[in-house]
Parts: C-alpha cells; sequence; structure tokens
C-alpha cells in the first residue's frame, strides 16, 4: 500500500489537473457556441447556390468548362485533409487521419495522391510518411479562414483545368452536435453536375451569358465548399475538445474520491498500528 504521504500528493496532482481541464471545457464551450452558430448559418447559402449551380450546369454538356469534364481514369488526385493544430479532443484528428490513410491505399501505385494539409496534426503524422505533400497550412490563428479557401479552391482548380491532376477530394468532420462528429470525404472536382440538394430545375435570364455565369458559380461554389468545411472542422475541433475535457474532469473527480478513500484507511491503519504499540508498550512496562 502506497504511504500517506504519497497518496496525498497524487490527490494535489490530480485536482490540479482537474482545474486545468475544467478551464478548457469552459474555454471551448465558449468558443463553439461562435463557431457552431458559423457552421449552421453557412449551411443555408451552401444549398442555395448549389440549387442556382445546378440549374445552370444541368443546362449544358461537360464541355462547356473544365471542371465539369469527368476523366475516364484517375492517375492523379489531390487531397485536402483538415485536421487541428491541438489536439486534446479525442479521438478527431485519428479518425481523419485513418480515412485519409485509407484513401491513399485504396488509390494504391497506379493513383499518385498530393496531399494537401490544413493542421498540424495531420502534418505532423504524413510528414514521417512517404506521401506527396503538395501544401501544410499550421499553426493558423483563429483557425483557417476565407483567404484560405479562396487560394486552395484556386490551386486546386487550376491544376485540374490544366490537366495536372483528375480530381480533387476533401476530408474534413462534420458537425452534427456536441456529440457528434462525422468524419467526411467529399468529391470537389469533378464538379457533379446533380448536385445534391438541388431543386426542380428554373428557368432563368442570363446576363451577361451563361458561360460567364457558369465559371462564376462553379469557382464560388467550390470555395465555398472549402470554405464551409473549414467552419465544420473547428466547430467539430471545439465541441470534441469540450466533450473530452468533460470527461476527464469527470474522471478526475473519481479518481479524487478513490484516492481519498485510500488516503483514509491508510491514516486509520496508521492509527491502529500506533495504538496497539501504545498498547503493546503498556502491557510490557506492567510485566
Amino acid at each position: 500500500m502506497a504511504t500517506l504521504k504519497v497518496i496525498r500528493k497524487r490527490i494535489a496532482s490530480v485536482k490540479s489537473t482537474q482545474q486545468i481541464t475544467k478551464a478548457m471545457k469552459m474555454v471551448a464551450a465558449a468558443k463553439l457556441r461562435r463557431a457552431q452558430e458559423a457552421a449552421t448559418q453557412a449551411r443555408p447559402y451552401m444549398e442555395k447556390l448549389g440549387d442556382l449551380l445546378h440549374n445552370v450546369a444541368s443546362r449544358v454538356g461537360e464541355e462547356a468548362h473544365p471542371l465539369l469534364a469527368a476523366r475516364d481514369e484517375e492517375r492523379k488526385v489531390d487531397l485536402l485533409l483538415l485536421t487541428s493544430d491541438r489536439g486534446l479532443c479525442g479521438g478527431l484528428n485519428a479518425n481523419l487521419i485513418r480515412m485519409a490513410t485509407e484513401f491513399v491505399k485504396e488509390r494504391g501505385t497506379n493513383t499518385r495522391v498530393r496531399l494537401t494539409l490544413v493542421g498540424r496534426k495531420g502534418y505532423d503524422h504524413f510528414k514521417k510518411r512517404p506521401v506527396d505533400i503538395a501544401e501544410n497550412h499550421i499553426n493558423l490563428m483563429g483557425g483557417p479562414g476565407h483567404e484560405l479557401a479562396l487560394r486552395i479552391a484556386g490551386r486546386v482548380s487550376r491544376d485540374f483545368a490544366a490537366g495536372e491532376s483528375d480530381g480533387a477530394y476533401l476530408i474534413y468532420s462534420q458537425f452534427r452536435s456536441t456529440l457528434s462528429q462525422v468524419p467526411t470525404l467529399k468529391q470537389l472536382l469533378p464538379l457533379r453536375r446533380d448536385i445534391e440538394g438541388a431543386g426542380d430545375l428554373v428557368e432563368y435570364i442570363y446576363e451577361p451569358d451563361l458561360a460567364m455565369l457558369l465559371d462564376r458559380l462553379l469557382r464560388q461554389y467550390i470555395t465555398g465548399l472549402v470554405s464551409h468545411a473549414f467552419l465544420e472542422s473547428i466547430a467539430s475541433e471545439h465541441a470534441a475538445r469540450m466533450t473530452a475535457m468533460g470527461s476527464a474532469t469527470t474522471n478526475a473527480s473519481e479518481m479524487i474520491d478513490r484516492l481519498t478513500l485510500a488516503m483514509n484507511r491508510a491514516r486509520q491503519a496508521t492509527i491502529t498500528r500506533e495504538l496497539m504499540e501504545i498498547v503493546g508498550g503498556a502491557e510490557a512496562l506492567k510485566g
């Protein structure tokens, strides 16, 4: 059995850790409210933009724009992986990295996968492995924003249009609730003409012309997909961290209770042993 001094030091250590995890949970909860609002408010915009793009793209063929042209075979693809810069958020990053690893393995040696990594956790994992890393963006204050989404979307679009890649995919964590964050794989390019969630076709009068409008909508939609994935990932990170730190705080309380019980038992054993020594000494003096 551990000594009384050792148990007391361990209780103090666990209480100190508990204060840190409790503070981190409160900070994550405060950030989550803003991040959740940003992610949920962006969803109607992306749905309406998808409806409009569906109406325009359904009236033209694949040859109308390079970003609509599907390839017969994917030999070179871009994969954008979104992870967090910091840990202590449960299995969020591990699930995303596992999905990205499976994506690379499924493509095999016939397809070259070029990674664009946003977040230190993903970069720290893949920099030690034999993969092609095109870009990495780490230690972003306040998280990735629209400007970075614009740059990344522009680069993958240019590479696809120029024939330097045959497709582009996005892996991120979709925020559903405080307790549910789902790793999601989404195809960016070539852009499917049957956008999910699109409604019935609506007749529009196009000004200045259909080709220019289609180009603007395509580029804006791809940028919007990346930017919205950033918002979903930020909300997922804060939710996962709040849940993980809440569980850690609860576990610390349970550990403190067990250690306190062990400390009381050790103290009681010490007192009992001292009393027995006193009684034994008194009996010896009587003899």
